[in-house]
């Protein structure tokens, strides 16, 4: 699509300290559609989505934002090629003494200084479109878990990104809320046609909504798949993984694959 971004990491490397998390990661993610990066818990799957939009440098390697590599740009450069992005984080990242409204509206005001009316018509419309119409008066404070993810969803929607990266967007919901989240981002992803990168312990609830899976295992990319393909990938420990009941539902890992 014409408003989306590739992203692509190019023998990406980095450690912490003596730990080595990333290995040598090599993934593009396609424009315009929707990847889930799975994996056992520990394996740097944030760590891997924090590289794609600049909040961490590798240690090696290249991260190619459509013809950028934005490994080692200075902060004036990169925070131009952050304009494309919105981020998703876990806890949606509320600022606890705004109202909804000034949470969403922040980032048109901070970066854009749009005039007010222009803020109030955006702000309005993204909270419709995620379900929280007459909403914007209220605190974060007031909010179920599932109404600030919503909020955070319009807050990362307002700016009209090319990519949005979701860290664990369902982390702390019942499998009910979880799945209206999920519905809501591809309602989203399907209406904007941006870029969506999405880290997720959601086994098997990514599948359906996600048109490529790619499962990070011991700092590199184990495999990467069409959704419907990657469920038939044979390795074993991938099968494992996925299968009822594995590591990513919450049942004791494997030695050794944290």
């Amino acid at each position: 699509m014409s408003n989306a971004a590739t992203i692509k990491l190019v023998g990406v490397e980095k450690a912490f300290g003596n730990q080595r998390v990333l290995r040598g990661i090599h993934l593009t993610i396609p424009a315009g559609k929707l990847t889930t990066i799975i994996g056992p818990s520990g394996e740097g799957k944030s760590v891997l989505l924090k590289h794609m939009i600049g909040l961490l440098q590798p240690d090696r390697g290249e991260v190619w934002v459509d013809e950028v590599n934005i490994a080692g740009l200075k902060s004036r450069d990169l925070n131009e090629v952050r304009k494309k992005f919105a981020m998703l984080f876990q806890g949606a990242a509320l600022f606890d003494s705004l109202t909804v409204f000034d949470n969403v509206a922040f980032p048109l005001r901070e970066k854009l200084r749009l005039p007010q009316p222009e803020v109030a018509k955006r702000v309005d419309e993204k909270l419709e479109q995620v379900g929280l119409a007459g909403m914007g008066h209220k605190y974060p404070a007031e909010l179920s878990g599932g109404m600030k993810k919503r909020a955070g969803l319009a807050r990362a929607l307002v700016m009209e990104p090319e990519i949005i990266l979701f860290d664990e967007p369902t982390t702390g919901l019942d499998p009910l809320l979880a799945k209206t989240i999920h519905d809501l981002i591809v309602t989203m992803h399907r209406k904007f046609g941006f870029t969506a990168v999405m880290v997720s312990h959601e086994i098997p609830g990514v599948f359906a909504i996600s048109d490529w899976i790619a499962m990070l295992k011991e700092g590199k990319i184990a495999a990467m798949a069409p959704s419907g393909e990657f469920q038939r990938i044979q390795d074993p420990a991938i099968r494992e993984f996925i299968s009822v009941g594995g590591p990513a539902l919450g049942q004791p890992a494997l030695p050794g694959s944290g």
